[in-house]
């Protein structure tokens, strides 16, 4: 089992968040987690990542307790999040973005070769390697907030909403591109209130509501669910 979670419990103050949810991702999968906003979708990748706490429960990555190690040191052990909102670092350039992912790692040979397996997927960043990050359009900004969290070589990448704000033509890439890092052999855990697209290249998938898994199962199973059809894919 690459990641496992077990009773979840996360409070913003009095408010209960995650409500004792149970989920895994095995190697080489598309896990999604799909869901209305405020279900506790962004909530459960932020506390994988370590950037928050939960009141109970356990996560597990490589069968090792990783609940309260550090958000860095969660990066060191193969896990990367890419955040809702992209929030790459504007006022660096493509080449600093990308550099700052690699921040946990200390082979240049072993960094310059991911920043090559990051051009095979987004040779319009190899491109724009010099320009700053805040004047890129908003998809190529999504492409570096990917690209920077696989410059950290992670085993498990954590997405959080990445068609979020794009146009059709440019979200079909994005995900093309989402199903070609798995290939290679990433592991993805993937947040996505596009749940036609999230459910097209998922192997699994997770229905979070108020807090609470309320659905789960192949993903393609659960996209001819009339409840799934009904609530989130507008059929």
């Amino acid at each position: 089992m690459l990641l496992e979670v077990q009773d979840l419990d996360v409070y913003y103050g009095a408010i209960h968040a995650l409500q004792g949810i149970s989920f895994n991702v095995e190697e080489g999968e598309i896990v999604s987690l799909i869901g209305a906003n405020g279900a506790g979708k962004s909530t459960t990748l932020r506390t994988i990542s370590g950037l928050l706490r939960p009141r109970h429960g356990s996560i597990k990555f490589r069968d090792q307790e990783i609940t309260v190690i550090p958000a860095e040191k969660i990066v060191s052990l193969g896990i990367s999040q890419v955040p809702e909102g992209r929030k790459i670092f504007a006022p660096l350039t493509v080449k600093e973005n990308l550099d700052m992912g690699a921040y946990t790692r200390k082979d240049p040979v072993e960094i310059q070769q991911s920043m090559e397996r990051v051009f095979t997927s987004f040779p319009r960043l190899k491109e724009r390697l010099n320009q700053l990050g805040g004047t890129l359009s908003g998809g190529e900004q999504q492409m570096l907030a990917t690209a920077r969290g696989l410059m950290s070589h992670p085993s498990l990448l954590l997405l959080d909403e990445p068609s979020m704000g794009l146009s059709p033509i440019l979200v079909e890439e994005i995900f093309r591109i989402i199903q070609e890092i798995n290939a290679q052999g990433t592991s993805i855990l993937l947040v996505e209130q596009n749940a036609l697209m999230a459910l097209s290249i998922a192997h699994r998938a997770y229905v979070l509501e108020t807090g609470r898994i309320v659905l789960s199962g192949k993903a393609s199973d659960l996209s001819q669910n009339s409840q799934v059809k009904s609530a989130y894919l507008g059929i």
